[in-house]
């Protein structure tokens, strides 16, 4: 534990957070975040650790342990842009084909390379429930119909995306039946591949 106040500062610029801005994420003071990073405080309380590590959007063993390793974690998509592996160093995952529609199978455009999301305590998004774990591709551009994450409104959505009759893109929201047109401000961030909802064991 003794290189943690060093780590904390190391994921915080490449999360590229101020110290300010990563306090007001964990809900401590900035002076709290220096204490910590200079080593003055040694012990981190595992509520606060945890916070810590998804305002930092790292696993928390990378926050303990260090390593540029890691694995496949869920980034936590907050509605306060940006999408998260915008301001992430975190790697994405291979999706396998089998989740591929046959459309995006045979999309030559199409990367594999997408992200594990689960949403961020207390925000809430239209077709996610509390611990879905969601995989995401990033793309600006419409691919087909289905659930993408969305920038509208200055804010972070998800939405069901179709296209009209004259070819412009139609948003409609979970218990909506009607579509609307997408405002000239909105745009594409990525599509929604799978979801995995969390069951009670």
């Amino acid at each position: 534990m003794d290189s943690l106040g060093p780590r904390i500062k190391e994921l915080r610029l490449e999360a590229n957070l101020n110290k300010a801005a990563l306090a007001r994420r964990v809900g401590v003071s900035d002076v709290t975040i220096s204490y910590w990073e200079s080593g003055a405080i040694r012990q981190i309380g595992h509520e606060r650790l945890v916070a810590l590590a998804q305002a930092l959007d790292c696993p928390l063993s990378r926050l303990l342990e260090g390593g540029r390793e890691h694995h496949p974690a869920p980034l936590i998509l907050r509605r306060q842009p940006p999408a998260p592996w915008q301001n992430s160093t975190a790697g994405g995952i291979e999706i396998p084909t089998a989740l591929l529609s046959a459309t995006l199978r045979q999309d030559p455009q199409w990367h594999k390379e997408c992200y594990l999301l689960t949403p961020a305590p207390g925000d809430t998004f239209d077709f996610l429930t509390d611990n879905d774990l969601i995989a995401v591709a990033p793309t600006e551009r419409f691919r087909q119909p289905g659930l993408y994450l969305v920038e509208e409104d200055e804010r972070l959505r998800v939405r069901r995306v179709s296209r009209g009759d004259d070819g412009s893109l139609r948003f409609s929201k979970q218990h909506d039946d009607t579509s609307y047109a997408a405002d000239p401000d909105s745009r594409l961030l990525g599509m929604l591949l799978a979801r995995w909802q969390a069951s009670a064991l």
